[in-house]
């Protein structure tokens, strides 16, 4: 048995997701944590409370617990926002691994504001720490601009964070390259471990069924796009494919959108709908556009098994939980050619993969789908085969512990000077 902290600061396991905050990095530290205690471990989640009625402690599933971490007001706060919180979430670190040391093997930060927080209590303590970025400020600000709006601060916390943890681990092939190409990482010290699903949640259903128990049309050619409601998941490119399925192929689809900060989707809790709205009315298809607000996990399943195909069109993806989830569902999935999209989606073979912010592109493959039932069938079992060979948490977490155990076979707690302590507190304070 290990002992494992899972620091992330603004993704409680406990989220649910949809909203602008809560997505593919909350599924990722739920599930990591319930399948390494699955497998007989230890897990403690750390992250930020944001709620004051949240208890300090709570044991969530069998051997694990969330820790809730007082740092900043107790109220949701952008993640964009969170930086000059992480001192003090960094000292609470600090204090809880001194007063009950010795307690943990490895920790494993996600995001680098959690890494960033690690360091004072992995350094004092010698306890090796693993880096899972999720996102990097580099490729973030090639694709986004000026439409992000984390602090410049962000790459020089990195570059810190790549040269001091003991592990990276790198969520997909272009994950690595970044790595290595623009921060200099050893590639020695990288494991690639992708994301997941849960086996025993996404499995293929009776479309006609699924169909039924969300009341969609029985004989409608249907498309399903699932995620945040943010700009870079690029909503308003599907929606404007489907403007031209509908003008220049001829084809009546319609497009389910899943997401958003309320089940019940509205322009104030979500304000992307808004603009998605008008994108829709632009491309002649608000009729055919029905927009289905946040849906808890357990309903998730029936929404792609009622689907056609699966569609996500991002600028920019680090991994993309959603395509792989669609792919154990048994459906194709389209998705643009980035990131980790381009290594879960096998092009021709579990799906299509077409250029970001192309619509034209997208339209001409749901085209064909559309009136080739037959390959879309094949494809959506190839993508079955696919998922469950390569993307179980299961394994996930198996090829996580393999990563912990050759760390941690070789740590030893250094003895660190006051000087080094302090020149790391004022790292997380600064």
């Amino acid at each position: 048995m290990r002992a494992i902290a899972l620091v992330s600061e603004h993704a409680s396991p406990l989220a649910p997701p949809g909203s602008i905050d809560s997505g593919g990095q909350n599924i990722y530290v739920a599930n990591l944590a319930r399948e390494l205690a699955a497998q007989g471990n230890r897990v403690d989640v750390f992250t930020r409370q944001d709620d004051p009625s949240q208890p300090r402690t709570l044991a969530w599933q069998p051997g694990v617990r969330v820790i809730h971490v007082p740092a900043g007001p107790a109220r949701p706060i952008p993640k964009e926002s969170l930086l000059p919180y992480m001192g003090q979430f960094g000292e609470f670190l600090l204090h809880y691994f001194r007063n009950n040391w010795p307690i943990y093997d490895v920790v494993h930060a996600n995001f680098f504001m959690s890494g960033l927080a690690s360091l004072p209590a992995t350094r004092e303590f010698g306890v090796p720490l693993v880096m899972t970025f999720h996102a990097l400020d580099r490729v973030r600000r090639l694709h986004q601009g000026n439409a992000d709006h984390f602090p410049p601060e962000r790459y020089a916390i990195e570059l810190e964070l790549v040269r001091r943890a003991e592990k990276l681990i790198a969520e997909c092939p272009q994950d690595l390259e970044d790595l290595v190409e623009l921060y200099g990482a050893d590639p020695a010290k990288i494991d690639i471990i992708p994301c997941g699903f849960d086996a025993q949640e996404f499995v293929p259903m009776d479309k006609a069924y699924a169909r039924q128990a969300l009341g969609w049309e029985a004989n409608r050619y249907s498309i399903l796009q699932l995620g945040r409601m943010v700009p870079r998941k690029g909503v308003d490119n599907v929606i404007s494919a489907l403007g031209i399925l509908r003008r220049d192929h001829g084809v009546d689809a319609k497009l389910y959108v899943v997401g958003g900060d309320a089940p019940n989707p509205d322009d104030v809790s979500t304000p992307e709908l808004g603009r998605l709205r008008a994108v829709a009315a632009e491309a002649g298809v608000l009729d055919a556009v029905e927009f289905c607000g946040r849906r808890d996990r357990e309903q998730l399943a029936l929404f792609y098994g009622a689907c056609d195909v699966f569609v996500t069109t991002p600028w920019y993806e680090p991994f993309g939980i959603t395509p792989v989830e669609a792919m154990a569902c048994a459906r194709p999935v389209i998705g643009a050619a980035v990131g980790g999209i381009r290594s879960t989606v096998v092009d021709g073979k579990t799906g299509y993969l077409v250029p970001p912010r192309d619509p034209a592109a997208l339209a001409g493959r749901l085209a064909y789908l559309a009136t080739h039932s037959q390959t879309a069938q094949r494809l959506g079992r190839n993508g079955l085969r696919r998922a469950q060979k390569m993307f179980t948490w299961s394994g996930v977490a198996r090829d996580m512990l393999r990563a912990y155990a050759g760390l941690t076979e070789t740590a030893a707690p250094p003895r660190r000077s006051r000087h080094e302590r302090v020149a790391e507190e004022a790292l997380v304070t600064k």
